[in-house]
């Protein structure tokens, strides 16, 4: 017997590499997906229960919600992106970043 391990992966064919890569990657893309939705939902709980103090910290919980907003709507509404566009180009600006 040998301490090293063995590779199985080197002795199946080449289709049987493939759909374990793809078995692994959906896994991990799975996992990376959990994790998001449990930091947003964190994200979101934090942002429902302390409230802004200021008008910057607003914009930031705006900013989210718009980006939510912007997620949801079809390609060819062209006009409420546009208007989710320049409202967060009035953010910046107001914000002095622009």
């Amino acid at each position: 017997m040998t301490d090293v391990p063995v590779d199985l992966d080197k002795h199946r064919g080449m289709a049987a590499q493939k759909a374990t890569d793809l078995r692994r990657a959906l896994a991990e893309v799975e996992n990376n997906v959990r994790e998001l939705r449990e930091r947003e939902a964190d994200l979101e709980s934090r942002m429902l229960t302390v409230p802004a103090m200021s008008w910057p910290e607003a914009a930031v919980k705006a900013r989210y919600l718009l980006n939510l907003y912007a997620a949801s709507l079809p390609s060819e509404d062209t006009r409420h992106r546009a208007l989710v566009a320049a409202l967060f180009d009035d953010f910046a600006r107001l914000n002095g970043d622009g």
